[in-house]
């Protein structure tokens, strides 16, 4: 539980970088944003083969979902929404270490960023997987979103 009462999963997560303090939702918002603009990068610079153009565009696919899906899982009306969510957020980061292999395995581009995107692509599962086991356990109760309500123009 967080100070406000909600579950970890409601109000940020456990990162080994943060020393068991939470990371609030927006830095993981900007964390997977910031993987994906990578991500994007990276894939420009991929060689124009029929490989890369295959490799180039499932990293890029996947590597983008990471980010859209967790700003959707941020904005879930039930548990089980937000679990979804969450569960894609996991596959397709676990897919972009697939693509991220072989283009380090295939020298396609500079190892260091390439291994580096890929390290931070296994940081975001182990990330996720850990709110996902954190909101199974959690008590259940009314996520943030539900209580939005839209502003009147009067």
């Amino acid at each position: 539980m967080c100070e406000t009462g909600n579950s970890n999963a409601e109000c940020g997560i456990r990162n080994a970088e943060y020393k068991g303090r939470l990371v609030p939702p927006t830095d993981l918002k900007v964390r997977t944003r910031a993987f994906a603009l990578a991500v994007i990068q990276l894939v420009e610079e991929l060689p124009r083969s029929r490989s890369g153009n295959v490799i180039s565009y499932q990293l890029l696919r996947s590597g983008t979902s990471v980010a859209a899906n967790y700003r959707s899982a941020c904005r879930a009306r039930s548990r089980s929404e937000f679990l979804a969510k969450m569960g894609i957020v996991e596959e397709e980061a676990d897919e972009s270490q697939f693509w991220l292999d072989l283009v380090t395995e295939r020298a396609m581009a500079d190892p260091a960023r390439a291994t580096a995107l890929r390290e931070e692509a296994g940081q975001l599962v182990a990330i996720v997987v850990s709110s996902i086991r954190t909101a199974r356990r959690a008590p259940r109760s009314i996520p943030h979103s539900a209580f939005r309500v839209p502003h009147s123009s009067s």
